[in-house]
């Protein structure tokens, strides 16, 4: 199969990205290791929205690696998506709204970073009302359902900022990864 991996992650001073870039990495050794061709894009390092384009028509399989800012992705993967997503390439206009994405014959997933821990998903009480990190993700899932894309599993670490486990984390991605795609 061929993978394009994205890396979303946004630098600043508080958050250097470390984490994101490291499960990045093992998305693709882990996938090339198991014979599938990968080709990737750091969104800070810069991109050409032509090439771009063609990494996506090239791809079976697109797989987002982003911390979740603000209960989306952060804003220079929100532009990258506004950039590069574009009409008559993505989707074209129909009658039947949401029904005329182009990109039909692709899959998607998001592989996520998140300070909250996954019990605080789970609370009726607490703060995110019971609802998933699929659910807090609506509107992108939408965006790329609106392209005609088909999503795969969301794949979250939680609580990194407090008890990042790396190794567990990078265990429980490769599990992820091979229930997903790798079979």
């Amino acid at each position: 199969m061929k993978i394009f991996v994205i890396n979303g992650h946004k630098y600043y001073w508080y958050s250097t990205g470390k984490l994101n870039q490291t499960l990045f990495e093992e998305i693709i050794n882990t996938l090339s290791s198991n014979n599938h061709e990968t080709k990737s894009t750091i969104v800070e390092l810069g991109y050409s929205v032509e090439k771009e384009i063609e990494k996506y028509k090239w791809a079976d399989i697109i797989i987002y690696q982003c911390p979740i800012n603000w209960y989306s992705v952060p804003w220079t993967m929100k532009k990258y998506f506004d950039e590069v997503l574009l009409p008559n390439i993505f989707y074209k206009t129909c009658s039947d709204y949401g029904e005329c994405g182009l990109f039909s014959d692709k899959k998607y997933m998001f592989s996520l970073t998140c300070a909250a821990k996954e019990s605080d998903f789970n609370k009726s009480d607490g703060f995110f009302d019971m609802r998933s990190i699929d659910d807090l993700f609506l509107p992108l899932h939408k965006t790329h359902q609106y392209c005609g894309l088909k999503k795969l599993d969301t794949f979250c670490a939680y609580n990194v900022l407090r008890e990042p486990n790396v190794e567990r984390t990078l265990d429980r991605l490769r599990f992820h990864l091979n229930k997903q795609i790798i079979f």
